[in-house]
């Protein structure tokens, strides 16, 4: 049974060895051909006459016709999976190659691009432009260019901050069409000036989606050609809105070459020759004015150029009178032709009415006289004769105004004036008036006129004259009168008193009975000036006060107005004064201000007590800062000492605390000593040793001392002068001074790495520092306070001081005879100028 098993076992393991040998033997045979799995289906008896078979008697050909259904169908997938591993591999290969020569010409095509858009950049750049892009969906602009030569800033962000570099309205302007151009794509175009006095032109588009502004600096060729566009824009412009009136004009109006030949016509011109439009009027040659008439135009216009004629015409069919203007121009004639028919008509009518008002003028009782704006005699009524009794003769010469009042005041028909030529000029103002202006007159011969000044529009004046005497009771008007005045005066604070031209009291009020404390009942009596000084002397004994009152009142020859201030026994304080009166009197008035006078005392000792109180601080501060020296020299020199090798090795911090005590004891130094210049100047002590200073010398001596802070804080400085400028006489130790402390204030108010500069200039009359900083500037506000003691303020800055340096400079300027100016602003830094006078006695000492 064992035996029987190994039997079988060893008859399986034959038939799998021998099935493995066949595999093995078809799989050797594939390398030789891959046609035999295309054929292995086809039919036993073919197969060995279509293949050149080479291994027919081989054993591999026996085995393979021993093959099994099964293990022809493994052979046949073997075959495929080969096949489809060549032939992918085959494909694999094949697109490698394919992308590798894709990848070749598109790294050249991009190496094209790339050199096509440096060479466009360069054609962009090449010129002084800057391109800003905005992307549809994004607030970040792209900009190119170099914005230096546009903007004055390396910096490309400053491009959009307009404002930087614009005037105010360009900016706005800018700003709005930038915000319109990105919202709706509206499309810009603008021509700018810098604040550096640069012409750019702004252009700004939608190109594929984007918004894009182009700024370019269009200098040379290209700015005449902007200019010369503006010109034209301008002249266009003006050209078109002459052209608008002129075709609104309702006179017919041309223009002529130099043929003679109508080269334009208004509408007007149209309508009067009853043409549809001016066009065809030109194209036919329709002419307004008849061929006598052109001929006389051009007779005239041979000699004097432009010409102005009256030639009848044809309009619309009707015959009239027009006054030609003809001018010459570059291109030949313009002309216009002015309707003056309806004037004729007008001036006809207008003579018409003027002789019937005459007529009527003529039949009423009141005297109307008119004058013409050249102030002379244009018309007079029949009463206007009778009521100055006038010669014909003389009137019909038609006199001036001034004239004929002279002659009346000669002939005494007008009422005696105090002052006849300023009463003359008050009545004239009626032909600058506005309104009518009513006077009242009391002629000599007892009459009295009523007269009402009427001004024209063209600039002349109607005077009416009406006799009111007998409307008018004199006496119970003089009555009223003196009653008006008596309230009046009692009413009144001030203390009148009125005197006769005989020097007695004629009338005064309660006022100035209580002032001079006098019982009214003996002024009633009339009293002479005499007696009323006799009874105020008691509380004024001043005799010259009184004898100059006596003459205002009694004088025959000169009556001067007389203004004095007097002070009583009482302590009372009166201002008098005297007004001559037409009729020969004289009014007296005196007013009480003793309050203000003592006001006016109060103010003055308060002034006084300041300027002690000045005086007093400015001894204060010398006799302290003297004191201050003394123990402040101590320690310096013990600081110094300190320091020397003999006196011991200090350890670092101690070094540290020396150089502190040191530095701190200099600039209290300097503090004092700018304390004891301002308190010398201001006793005017302070000497000025003259001399001759070296200008360039003198600046870079100015700068020495700060070369540190220079350095320290990385700012420029820029010192600025001709190589001529020479010298001038000045104190050179407080021109350095000045220069230094201006130019130390300004380093203290500059941020790093900004530029500070020192510049000097010649003029005919002096010689002008200016020190210029970039910092944070002055509010207006402090402008005037900046040259005060101890007025000191950051402004943001990292600026210290006790605020005296600039108290220093313009005192060692005006000490000089120069003076100081400041313009500055906030935001755009501050420039000092100090002006030195040539030619000028220069004060040695401080007044």
């Amino acid at each position: 049974m064992p035996e029987t098993i190994r039997a079988a076992g060893g008859s399986l393991n034959a038939r799998r060895r021998d099935k493995r040998f066949r595999i093995a033997a078809a799989a050797a045979l594939f390398p030789a051909t891959t046609a035999a799995a295309q054929s292995a289906a086809q039919p036993a008896d073919g197969w060995q006459s279509t293949w050149n078979w080479p291994f027919n008697s081989s054993p591999y050909l026996a085995a393979f016709a021993r093959l099994e259904q099964h293990d022809i169908a493994a052979l046949a997938l073997i075959v495929g999976v080969v096949f489809f591993a060549v032939l992918t591999a085959i494909l694999l290969v094949r697109t490698r190659a394919r992308a590798a020569a894709d990848a070749t010409t598109a790294r050249e095509h991009v190496a094209a691009l790339k050199t096509q858009v440096d060479q466009l950049t360069g054609l962009l750049l090449s010129e002084p432009q800057v391109l800003v892009s905005w992307p549809a969906a994004g607030d970040d602009p792209q900009i190119l260019g170099e914005p230096q030569p546009i903007t004055g800033n390396a910096d490309p962000g400053g491009v959009l901050v307009f404002h930087a570099w614009l005037a105010a309205d360009d900016a706005l302007a800018m700003a709005h069409a930038v915000e319109r151009l990105r919202a709706h794509g509206e499309s810009f175009s603008r021509s700018l000036t810098t604040a550096a006095a640069r012409q750019v032109e702004a252009e700004g588009r939608a190109i594929a989606g984007r918004a894009v502004m182009k700024l370019r600096d269009v200098s040379g060729v290209e700015r005449k050609l902007t200019e010369v566009k503006t010109e034209h824009a301008a002249l266009r412009s003006e050209a078109d809105a002459l052209r608008t009136l002129i075709e609104a004009l309702p006179s017919p109006a041309w223009l002529r070459d130099r043929s003679g030949r109508l080269a334009y016509v208004n509408v007007a011109y149209a309508r009067a020759v009853e043409a549809p439009n001016g066009a065809r009027a030109v194209a036919q040659g329709v002419e307004l004015i008849d061929r006598a008439g052109r001929a006389e135009l051009v007779l005239a216009a041979a000699g004097s150029g432009s010409v102005r004629l009256r030639l009848p015409a044809i309009m619309a069919g009707k015959c009239l009178g027009l006054d030609v203007i003809e001018v010459p121009t570059s291109l030949g004639r313009a002309g216009i032709g002015l309707d003056v028919s309806e004037v004729d008509g007008l001036q006809r009518e207008v003579g018409r009415l003027a002789e019937a008002h005459r007529r009527v003028l003529d039949q009423l009782a009141t005297g109307v006289a008119t004058f013409g704006g050249d102030h002379r005699l244009a018309f007079y009524n029949t009463a206007y004769l009778a009521l100055w009794d006038l010669d014909v003769d003389f009137l019909d010469q038609r006199p001036a105004d001034s004239e004929l009042l002279d002659r009346l005041r000669g002939e005494h028909k007008l009422p005696d004036q105090r002052d006849f030529k300023q009463w003359k000029t008050e009545l004239h103002g009626a032909y600058k008036a506005s309104e009518a202006q009513a006077h009242v007159w009391h002629l000599p011969d007892g009459r009295t006129l009523r007269v009402i000044a009427t001004p024209h529009e063209e600039g002349g004046v109607t005077y009416l004259f009406n006799d009111v005497t007998e409307r008018l009771d004199l006496e119970r008007r003089f009555d009223a009168l003196i009653n008006v005045q008596g309230e009046t005066l009692d009413n009144l604070a001030e203390a009148l008193a009125v005197f006769g031209s005989d020097g007695r009291v004629r009338l005064f009020n309660p006022a100035f009975t209580r002032m001079w404390r006098i019982d009214s009942a003996v002024l009633r009596e009339h009293p002479h000036i005499e007696a009323v000084i006799a009874l105020c002397r008691p509380l004024h004994g001043d005799d010259a006060t009184w004898q100059k009152l006596r003459t205002a009142v009694t004088a025959l020859d000169r009556r001067d107005p007389v203004a004095l201030r007097i002070e009583r026994a009482d302590h009372t304080v009166a201002e008098c004064s005297t007004v001559p009166l037409p009729d020969g009197g004289t009014l007296i008035a005196f007013q009480d201000v003793t309050a203000s006078v003592n006001v006016e005392r109060a103010l003055r000792e308060g002034n006084e007590a300041l300027l002690a109180a000045d005086r007093l601080k400015v001894k204060f501060v010398r006799h302290v800062s003297y004191e201050l020296r003394s123990p402040l020299t101590n320690i310096i020199g013990f600081a110094e000492m300190l320091r020397e090798a003999g006196t011991g090795a200090l350890n670092e911090r101690q070094s540290e605390y020396v150089g502190h005590i040191t530095g701190s004891t200099d600039a209290l130094l300097a503090l004092i000593d700018d304390i004891l210049d301002l308190a010398t100047i201001d006793a005017g002590a302070m000497n000025l040793d003259l001399g001759a200073v070296d200008i360039p010398r003198t600046m870079a001596a100015a700068a020495e001392g700060l070369q540190d802070r220079l350095a320290k804080d990385d700012i420029k400085l820029d010192m600025r002068a001709a190589g001529d400028i020479g010298s001038f006489t000045a104190d050179e130790r407080r021109v350095r001074q000045v220069l230094f402390n201006l130019l130390s204030n300004a380093v203290g108010f500059s941020q790093p790495g900004s530029a500070v500069t020192l510049a000097a200039e010649r003029t005919d009359a002096s010689i002008v520092f200016s020190v210029t900083d970039r910092g944070p500037g002055i509010p207006p506000d402090m402008v005037d306070k900046v040259f005060d003691w101890f007025e000191t303020n950051t402004i943001g800055s990292r600026h210290r001081g006790a605020g005296l340096g600039l108290s220093l400079v313009r005192s060692f300027v005006e000490l000089h005879g120069g003076r100081v100016d400041i313009d500055s602003a906030v935001g755009r830094g501050t420039t000092v100028v100090c002006s030195f006078p040539l030619g000028h006695a220069v004060r040695r000492t401080a007044a």
